[in-house]
């Protein structure tokens, strides 16, 4: 049998009921991992495992990421399972655009900043020495976007997580990166854009296409993996050229 990039190892990916965190689960389950997938619905945690269909090698765990409770939890379920983890991709977050309101506000800084800087501190030390991190931040970090002004702010400081994690877990041998998706097509993606303007993001994207999930899930298997040994503190942009080139300026 042909070895594969993650024969072995043990990843965990928050928010993998949908989009881009169940393509990642798809992806690294193909490529021989062992994968624990986390949300906070029970039903689409069922039918997320129904969806990836990896028997044993799949793990699903209710719970919140920006409840810590349920991260010890999340933590002490993985430890008994399997002892240790090679992978953490921490996918999970939620989008906001428009109106700012305090509680709107709290709600987006706890899902998409607590959560992922919790989400690794509490798996650190299940973490083995080599391991990889791959954080889920966005496009936005790295241009304005009206509208956008707190999640735009949260994925901004978990891309600055990972450099600075990626400098802390050094002596480890750990390495964390971060994943910038550009306009992604994903649940996430039809409930925050509607139908009318979906023809102005396909305009600001030089590829002509929204990206898939799969094309990121692409992005966190690379970095993942031992092919990117000498990757560590860096954002991969997969955008489809909307933040680089000239004709992504007209969005």
């Amino acid at each position: 049998m042909t070895k594969t990039r993650f024969d072995g190892k043990i990843a965990l990916i928050t928010g993998g009921t949908s989009g881009m965190g169940l393509a990642a689960a798809r992806r690294l389950l193909a490529e021989g991992a062992r994968v624990v997938i986390t949300g906070r619905d029970k039903a689409r945690l069922d039918a997320a495992l129904d969806d990836l269909g990896g028997g044993d090698r799949v793990l699903a765990v209710r719970g919140d990421v920006a409840d810590l409770v349920d991260l010890d939890a999340l933590t002490a379920t993985i430890r008994d399972r399997y002892g240790r983890l090679d992978v953490v991709f921490a996918n999970a977050g939620v989008a906001s655009f428009g109106e700012v309101t305090e509680a709107e506000f709290d709600r987006i800084v706890t899902i998409n900043f607590k959560g992922v800087f919790f989400t690794v501190h509490k798996t650190l030390p299940l973490l083995a020495d080599g391991a990889a991190v791959v954080i889920n931040a966005s496009w936005t970090l790295h241009r304005g976007l009206p509208g956008a002004s707190i999640y735009a702010a949260t994925k901004a400081a978990v891309h600055n997580l990972a450099r600075t994690l990626a400098a802390d877990l050094a002596p480890r041998g750990i390495r964390v990166n971060s994943v910038s998706p550009g306009y992604i097509e994903t649940p996430m993606f039809h409930d925050n854009i509607s139908a009318e303007a979906e023809a102005a993001v396909l305009a600001a994207v030089p590829a002509g296409r929204l990206g898939t999930a799969e094309d990121v899930a692409g992005a966190v298997a690379f970095l993942a993996s031992a092919e990117a040994s000498y990757v560590n503190g860096q954002d991969l942009i997969i955008d489809g050229g909307l933040v680089a080139t000239a004709s992504g300026l007209t969005g």
